[in-house]
């Protein structure tokens, strides 16, 4: 869990004991905020280049993960699922992951969502939910 991970890198994490439904204009998500205090040793991008990618995108174990990744998928992520965030002048920051985005390079849009997929997945499903990602990023341009 994430509070596992940050576990080592502060002196205090907590999160709600049950997660939430974050809603959004096309899609739902079910998500947790995870509240920290960093060591004194440790800054916020310490923090977040540790903790990319997370489970959530890059699936676990890590390292095993991320090597299936690099082997199936015929593309660099580029931007997706990234640390997205801010870092003050105090070093506080807040951060998340960008799961849905995209890049415009000359006349051609690139766009990224994806899916968390399990041994029970459904593929007409994940399609569905995937297509629905992009209903923002479609409206953008049109």
């Amino acid at each position: 869990s994430m509070v596992q991970e940050l576990s080592p890198f502060c002196t205090t994490v907590d999160t709600d004991e049950k997660p939430f439904t974050l809603a959004l204009p096309d899609v739902w998500h079910l998500a947790s905020d995870v509240y920290g205090k960093l060591k004194k040793n440790i800054s916020v991008l310490d923090l977040a280049a540790y903790l990319h990618p997370t489970a959530a995108v890059a699936g676990t174990s890590r390292k095993a993960a991320q090597d299936l990744i690099a082997e199936l998928e015929p593309f660099d992520r580029g931007g997706y699922a990234g640390p997205v965030g801010w870092i003050g002048a105090d070093g506080d920051g807040e951060w998340a992951i960008a799961i849905r985005g995209g890049y415009i390079e000359q006349n051609v849009v690139t766009a990224f969502a994806g899916c968390g997929l399990v041994a029970e997945s459904d593929p007409q499903d994940e399609l569905e939910e995937t297509e629905l990602k992009f209903t923002p990023i479609r409206g953008a341009l049109s």
